[in-house]
């Protein structure tokens, strides 16, 4: 954990969330998802950016702390910050409800220290998946827990109008059915497929969907919800719900600092984790694993190209030959294991999670048969979200993950 600069609590949002209706998140709503994006400000930072920084920071240790808690004493010490600057804090999120006391530390001499504890429910995220064919809507807590969850039959290229409709009416009957309305609603998370522009929440020429190029799904989907929207590729969401919230715990062991998530589904692509956090790119638009192409004079592809991995692999899904899927992704994370070093490779998505074994064991084995012609060792390799919406968990944490210096 990063060391903080002593301070307070700042509210906000970032700049790549559109706002939609003005009244979506209340004014006394805590630290916003802006409030900690970058690490450690610098000398010169703007104040409330600082006070803002150092309060996600107190969050985030309060929610990996759970319900056992965790002491003032021990968030200064963790953080770097001075015992006054963590009171301060602290006593800011317990105004806001964001905090509350869990009982006393056994003393060791003098006043046994009060413990704090995040209090998962002042807070919600709504998580939306739109995929090709489905749309799945969660909303979670501050801890990631589920509170509800629909899933839908959609039509990616029915057009902007369709999906809109779709997705506002899916949202409020979520909200209805898990009951307390929009309070405490910070907003919703889009993961879509790409390529897409991340910042600005403009698709762009997705892959056998050329109409959507250009559309501003972010700003348009922030005006139908009434609340602030953050957009992102699907395979970006998963991999940041695969470093925090429900979704990591689903993983098994913490994920590796450097780490790809491969998600076959109605398409193939990557979520790439470097350094701990979410590898996007200068233009937001890495991960297009599914597009390498692997064979010079192979069939054509929705991207435009001929032999693109994502082509090859769905084509041997079609065929009902596993096995030969599964190589393909194969070689396909050999290069990527190659070229970025990482530590672990995840695999998931509809197709992998429909029959996890021989995927599991396929992509192992290339990846085992590569790094011994390097000489090396095999990374390993692991399934995650079994059963579970990883990717629908990982658009509602683009809009928590940054309350607890995450994103």
């Amino acid at each position: 954990m990063s060391s903080g600069v002593n301070g307070g609590v700042s509210s906000g949002l970032k700049s790549g969330v559109s706002s939609g209706a003005k009244s979506a998140v209340p004014p006394a709503a805590g630290p916003g998802p802006g409030a900690a994006r970058s690490a450690a400000p610098g000398p010169g930072a703007n104040l409330s950016a600082l006070r803002g920084h150092n309060a996600a920071l107190v969050l985030g240790l309060l929610r990996d702390a759970g319900e056992s808690g965790v002491s003032r004493l021990e968030l200064a010490a963790q953080t770097g910050l001075t015992p006054q600057a963590v009171s301060k804090i602290t006593a800011r999120l317990r105004a806001d409800g964001l905090a509350a006391e869990a009982g006393h530390r056994a003393s060791t001499g003098g006043k046994p220290p009060t413990v704090l504890r995040l209090v998962p429910g002042a807070r919600r995220a709504v998580g939306l998946h739109l995929d090709r064919d489905e749309l799945t809507a969660v909303l979670v807590d501050l801890a990631g827990t589920t509170l509800g969850r629909r899933t839908v039959p959609f039509d990616f290229g029915a057009g902007a109008a369709k999906a809109l409709a779709v997705a506002g009416r899916e949202v409020e009957a979520l909200l209805a059915e898990a009951g307390g309305g929009r309070a405490g609603l910070l907003g919703a998370g889009v993961a879509a497929p790409g390529p897409l522009d991340h910042g600005s929440g403009v698709l762009r020429r997705v892959t056998g969907l050329p109409r959507w190029d250009g559309f501003p799904l972010r700003d348009a989907l922030a005006e139908r919800l009434g609340l602030p929207v953050v957009l992102d590729k699907d395979t970006n969401a998963a991999a940041l719900g695969l470093t925090v919230g429900r979704a990591r715990r689903a993983a098994g062991p913490r994920p590796a600092g450097s780490f790809a998530y491969l998600h076959l589904g109605t398409g193939l692509g990557a979520g790439l984790v470097l350094g701990g956090a979410v590898h996007r790119g200068a233009r937001t638009d890495a991960g297009e694993f599914g597009h390498q192409v692997i064979q010079l004079d192979g069939p054509p592809c929705g991207c435009g190209n001929r032999g693109c991995l994502e082509a090859l692999c769905l084509a041997a899904v079609a065929d009902g030959d596993p096995a030969r899927a599964a190589r393909l992704l194969g070689v396909g994370a050999a290069n990527l294991v190659r070229l970025l070093d990482i530590d672990r490779v995840l695999l998931g998505g509809r197709v992998v999670l429909a029959d996890p074994e021989p995927y599991a064991r396929g992509v192992a084995a290339m990846l085992a048969a590569d790094a011994a012609r390097a000489g090396g060792r095999a990374v390993p390799v692991d399934v995650v979200g079994r059963g579970g919406p990883a990717v629908a968990e990982g658009a509602a944490q683009l809009v928590l993950a940054p309350l607890f210096a995450v994103g």
